[in-house]
């Protein structure tokens, strides 16, 4: 609370829903009283004219209403009032009232009342000007030094000054370089005319310029050349501002302290009269609206600044004297005199109010009580002390980033979905392929515990389900009050939906003012989308889980579809999807399984995740904790790469109509230059087939956009598909492996980094980068690649890949390192015990990292190794590995590269390397090791071994290791067979072939 404020000597409110801006006030003895005394004359965009007289209000009976001295409504909006000596015969004041296509000129005259009501006021028209065009602000002053009287100058919307000199037009002048108008003013002292252009420029331009210059009527385009006499109008004199100026004045009321003042956006600026600046003063607040007025010391200006934080402030060039608080942000501010009091400051609101006050203080008569004096109590002190250190410590110890929440929340959101279908149903689609689309109620109820403001609660769920209303704007809510929502879901698509469930966000502002989000979850019926049918006996796709309990009937699990089956032994039960493929269920009667079969991939996971679900809640009712379920097929990654293919191929097929509509669009634009090129011409030519040429641009743009946004609509369903694909692919996967929930979280986030695709970021990038962090991280295959992929820094740059081969090895790799029992964790990058020979990458002679080739993937080795390979490398033979694959020497890629005649399930191979002896395993474990050396690395630990030998024994020993290294290659060799290395073959073959010529270099 401001000690400094402006105080209320006498206040109105001007009617309800007017407007008003700067010009619409103005003060001065209007009605000619001779005494001096000024009336405040008030004109609104509403077209209404008010003239007031105030006075201070000594009694509660009067008010503003015994202070109004008329109140007129003209036909047109006023956007400017002026009090001055409009006419030519008379010395009195007159109204100048400018409006947007007419300017009038009143008398304001007054009649002594007869009786207690007072005395009346007429407003009488002089003379009106009608306007050629739309006016937006005016001045006057005595032009060209004419004394007696004043001329009127208005400036246009399109930038024309038209002169009147009282009731005759004299003539108009076109602004050089107009784009829009800014504020104008007259300088009396130098009879020139001050405006600001939309070049941000300050203007001068001299009457006796503006009367000598070219006629306005004879052309509307300045930069033309001239065609009648006359000179071209040039500014006497320009300033960049650099800034947008809100208010130009010209203080007259003293000749020592000659100035004008531009009011900015960012500035106050102060120039002489000829052009040069005086001072400026930077703002820290946005202004709106000042005035400058008399000062007592001589050589200084006083100015009146008010901004949009309700202050008015008080300046003495740029020093600040006082500061006062108003309670609106004014649009205009003058200086009035009256019978009472003079100096009034009278400030007015664009919402209308009309306030006049003074500068005053608001004492505070609160007097600070007395302490008691006391002696301190030194251990009382250290106790507090202790207590106080031991909260800082339990604070500081925590890591958490965002704050933790209080235990008692505002709010509790309670969502209740009906057990039964609508009738009838709410859908927007009445049916598909005969079916009808069902739709389902659900309630939801609010709780509030405290009291609550702007509350919104917003429903969520994933396409094609939609709900009836989606958005709720809530009432305030007091302590215990209760308000519920009711609303349906349905389906509003011709295919499945990937999730059933739905999210519940409710937005609303705490007791104390603090913006709170609350979020619950529902789940909707899988009723919603399929009904019951008949089993089908032959599918393309099955899907088998083991469980280690009997069998269950399958009627007992799923209620609602058992009344209207046609199987009542519960060993077999069917779906049909509204808009997808059938489902069947079948149980069988020996062992503990149940098959998922249908004619399509992603169709199957609704009732696969269903059934999961429903035997953990039937077991954990009946008690039993040690329930299982697993899944021991081979994982069915082939199917799953068709979703991934689909959805690719019409991210491909977006990206080519967007360019092909970029290049008719440009074909139809040269076109139309050249129409319109031929159209303008003044000797007609022939227009050689363009229009026909356009029609059918045109006609091929609307098809392309047409199948763009087709295509668009079939994008959203492919990817909707490749969702429900890779949820039932990671189910398969967590029931495979038996993963922990924690787990499960993770490959989710993996596969499924995107919940909706973008031009920008689509799911095969997203993914393809999140499945080779976690190849180069926490299932690398030894901990020192894993530090050396660590250390790997950057990437590339996210986007359409080519194809969807590399991405498909990536996630084969995955399942692969899942089936040999890798973790999944995300805590093993900052447990990961770096290796000493690797902490130093960037050392010399230390472990550099292979750059991956985007691409096509192939592989270049590191500049280390080139001078160990000759340019030209004649064919060798190698070993062919057991199982047809090779791991890449990059530990930061991860990758597995197959060979030529390597083709077969990643999952049977995986289990065929498991009953290899563990002979051949040591052996290809010491060649792999001996092979992903570099020759540095290897020379580095050979002189660490032979410090302490001779130098002859150090040459027999490196040749005997080398003679030993090709016997058992060589015994490698005949043992496996010869085998061609293909051009793209791997780092680690190409080390192979270079280390003998190394050794005989």
């Amino acid at each position: 609370m401001s000690l400094f404020k402006a105080r209320d000597w006498w206040s109105a409110t001007l009617g309800e829903g007017e407007e008003f801006d700067q010009g619409c006030l103005c003060v001065g003895d209007v009605d000619n009283s001779g005494t001096g005394h000024d009336k405040i004359v008030v004109g609104s965009y509403m077209g209404m004219l008010r003239i007031f007289s105030p006075h201070a209000n000594k009694s509660s009976e009067g008010g503003p209403a015994d202070a109004q001295l008329l109140e007129v409504q003209l036909q047109n909006a006023i956007i400017q009032v002026e009090v001055g000596k409009f006419v030519s015969c008379s010395d009195l004041l007159h109204l100048a009232v400018l409006h947007p296509r007419k300017l009038s000129v009143y008398s304001i005259s007054g009649t002594a009342g007869n009786v207690d009501h007072g005395d009346q006021y007429q407003l009488k028209l002089v003379y009106e000007h009608n306007l050629q065009r739309t006016a937006c602000n005016m001045t006057y002053g005595t032009f060209g030094g004419v004394t007696g009287h004043h001329s009127l100058c208005i400036q246009s919307m399109d930038g024309m000054l038209m002169f009147f000199e009282q009731d005759s037009y004299s003539f108009g002048r076109f602004l050089p370089g107009f784009l829009l108008p800014g504020p104008l003013a007259y300088n009396p002292r130098t009879d020139s005319f001050l405006t600001v252009s939309s070049a941000r420029l300050l203007e001068s331009y001299k009457y006796e310029t503006l009367a000598v210059a070219t006629d306005a009527e004879s052309r509307q385009d300045p930069d033309l050349l001239l065609k009648t006499g006359g000179k071209r109008l040039t500014p006497d004199w320009t300033f960049v501002l650099g800034e947008q100026a809100l208010d130009v004045q010209v203080p007259s009321f003293s000749h020592s302290s000659s100035s004008i003042l531009v009011l900015g956006e960012r500035n106050l600026f102060c120039f002489r009269d000829n052009g040069q600046i005086r001072f400026m003063k930077k703002l820290e607040f946005n202004p709106s609206c000042f005035l400058p007025y008399a000062s007592v010391t001589d050589g200084t200006t006083n100015l009146l600044l008010s901004n949009h934080t309700n202050m008015l402030l008080v300046y003495q060039d740029v020093t600040l004297k006082w500061a006062a608080q108003l309670s609106f942000v004014p649009v205009a501010v003058r200086v009035a005199n009256f019978p009472e009091l003079k100096g009034v400051v009278v400030s007015l609101s664009s919402d209308s109010h009309l306030l006049c006050s003074y500068m005053g203080t608001d004492p505070s008569f609160f007097s600070t009580p007395k302490v008691d004096a006391r002696e301190v109590d030194y251990e009382q002190v250290d106790v507090e002390m202790k207590k106080l250190q031991r909260f800082i410590r339990e604070a500081t110890r925590t890591q958490d980033i965002l704050p933790k929440t209080d235990s008692v929340e505002d709010m509790s959101i309670t969502a209740t979905v009906s057990s039964s279908l609508d009738k009838p149903s709410q859908a927007l689609i009445q049916d598909v392929d005969g079916l009808p689309v069902p739709s389902v109620t659900v309630q939801v109820k609010i709780k509030a515990k405290s009291a609550l403001q702007s509350s919104k609660l917003s429903i969520c769920v994933q396409p094609p389900l939609a709900v009836t209303q989606d958005q709720f704007v809530l009432e305030p809510m007091g302590v215990g009050s209760t308000k519920e929502v009711v609303f349906s879901a349905f389906l509003n698509g011709r295919y499945p939906p990937a999730d059933l469930t739905g999210d519940i966000i409710v937005s609303y502002l705490s007791p104390t003012g603090v913006p709170r989000v609350l979020q619950s979850r529902f789940s909707l019926p899988l009723a919603l989308v399929c009904v019951p049918s008949s089993p089908a006996k032959t599918t393309k796709f099955k899907v088998t889980v083991d469980t280690n309990q009997p069998p269950v009937d399958l009627n007992s699990i799923f209620r609602e579809f058992s009344a209207k089956t046609e199987d009542k032994d519960g060993n077999s039960l069917a779906f049909q999807l509204l808009a997808g493929a059938k489902v069947t269920v079948l149980a069988s009667k020996t062992s503990q399984r149940y098959r998922i079969q249908s004619d399509s991939f992603e169709d199957m996971w609704l009732v696969v995740k269903e059934l999961v679900q429903r035997f953990d809640q039937r077991f954990s009712k009946l008690g039993i904790k040690d329930f299982k379920k697993s899944f021991s097929g081979p994982l069915p990654l082939q199917e799953y790469f068709l979703s991934v293919d689909n959805h690719f191929q019409m991210r491909v097929s977006a990206q080519q109509y967007q360019d092909l509509l970029s290049e008719r669009a440009v074909q139809f634009r040269a076109i139309q230059r050249r129409l319109l090129t031929r159209f303008k011409d003044k000797t007609p030519a022939p227009l050689q087939n363009l229009d026909t040429l356009l029609d059918a641009t045109y006609t091929q743009v609307m098809a392309l956009a047409e199948a763009a946004e087709e295509n668009r609509a079939l994008l959203e369903q492919a990817f909707v598909r490749l969702r429900s694909a890779t949820h039932l692919l990671v189910l398969l996967l967590s029931l495979w492996q038996g993963l922990t929930p924690d787990q499960t979280a993770i490959l989710e986030a993996t596969l499924l980094p995107l919940l909706q695709d973008t031009p920008q970021l689509g799911w095969e990038e997203s993914c393809d980068a999140a499945v080779s962090h976690l190849l180069r991280s926490c299932l690398s295959r030894s901990p020192k690649d894993q530090a050396t992929s660590l250390a790997h820094t950057g990437g590339p740059v996210l986007g359409l890949p080519q194809d969807t081969t590399r991405l498909k090895k990536h996630i084969t790799l995955l399942c692969d390192r899942i089936g040999k029992g890798g973790r999944l964790t995300l805590a093993s990058e900052a447990n990961v015990q770096v290796p000493a020979q690797v902490q130093n990458l960037a050392a010399p002679g230390g472990v550099e990292p292979i750059p991956e080739v985007s691409g096509d993937g192939e592989m270049e080795p590191p500049e280390e190794m080139t001078k160990f390979i000759k340019k030209k490398q004649p064919s060798k033979k190698v070993k062919k590995e057991k199982d047809s694959k090779e791991v890449s020497s990059d530990p930061s890629e991860g990758t597995v590269q197959e060979e030529a005649g390597g083709t077969g399930d990643p999952i049977k191979e995986a289990k065929k390397e498991k009953k290899e002896s563990s002979k051949d395993k040591k052996e290809s474990k010491r060649d792999s090791s001996k092979e992903v050396k570099e020759p540095k690395e290897e020379a580095k630990k050979e002189s660490k071994k032979e410090s302490s030998s001779s130098k002859e024994k150090k040459e027999s020993s490196k040749e005997k290791k080398e003679k030993d290294k090709e016997k058992e290659r060589n015994e490698a060799g005949k043992e496996s067979g010869d085998k061609k290395v293909s051009k793209k073959s791997s780092v680690k073959v190409k080390e192979k072939k270079k280390e003998p010529e190394a050794a005989e270099g």
